[in-house]
């Protein structure tokens, strides 16, 4: 299973559908990886609307990542859990976790990155590699020379995560990014599924492009993915 492209469900962002709608119009267009992220909905209806989620992920081969909430996650079968720093630490997650079972944590800088990984993260995300607006706190990016040192650090999958569009896919994935998350670029468009298939196009285009490919070899990428 790649993480090429990881799509954010987020009601804000979603122009009003809900985290189903923009779950199933995403994996129609290829995302590899749905993290439904909300922090407003009381447990209950998170609860249902996460099993929708994951019904819809599973029938289409896609992972599931719920965010923050590692008891939302366990209770309707996802496939793990996307941590901050100020979450549950993730040699706690990995107590409560079944075996296989994905936790991904945000970073912002190599410490932290090599930190999480000796707490057992499955994958980090750099976050945010450029500014954006969709995560009001998510503060200045780091920028791709910080993504080239996190991924020349850790051998686990690394995401780039904030202020992502098809401008820079190829730019970050150069840099050793394994694949791309994001929020407005796809959940925030009119056509949902096209904008997916879009930046599926350009992650693989980037990945298969000889140039690219070489620098990515600089990075350090391993081909962890």
């Amino acid at each position: 299973m790649g993480y090429d492209l990881y799509v954010v469900t987020d009601r804000e962002v979603g122009r009003g559908l809900s985290h189903l709608d923009q779950a199933r119009l995403a994996v129609a267009g290829g995302a590899d990886v749905v993290q439904m992220r909300d922090k407003t909905m009381n447990t209950s209806a998170l609860l249902r609307e996460a099993r929708a989620v994951r019904a819809v992920t599973a029938a289409a081969g896609a992972l599931f990542i719920v965010n923050d909430r590692l008891d939302v996650a366990l209770a309707v079968g996802a496939d793990g859990v996307h941590l901050g720093q100020d979450d549950l630490p993730v040699e706690e997650a990995r107590v409560l976790a079944p075996p296989g079972f994905i936790v991904g944590l945000s970073v912002g800088d190599v410490a932290e990155a090599v930190e999480s990984v000796a707490g057992g993260a499955d994958y980090v995300a750099l976050s945010p590699t450029f500014s954006t607006t969709s995560k009001a706190d998510a503060g200045p990016g780091h920028g791709l020379a910080t993504l080239r040192a996190v991924r020349s650090a850790v051998s686990v999958p690394v995401l780039a995560i904030g202020g992502i569009g098809p401008e820079n896919v190829a730019d970050v994935i150069a840099a050793g990014a394994d694949g791309v998350a994001v929020i407005s670029a796809v959940v925030g468009q009119e056509d949902v599924t096209a904008a997916a298939r879009t930046m599926k196009n350009l992650v693989a285009a980037a990945k298969s492009a000889p140039h690219l490919s070489g620098a990515r070899e600089k990075a350090g990428d391993d081909g962890a993915f």
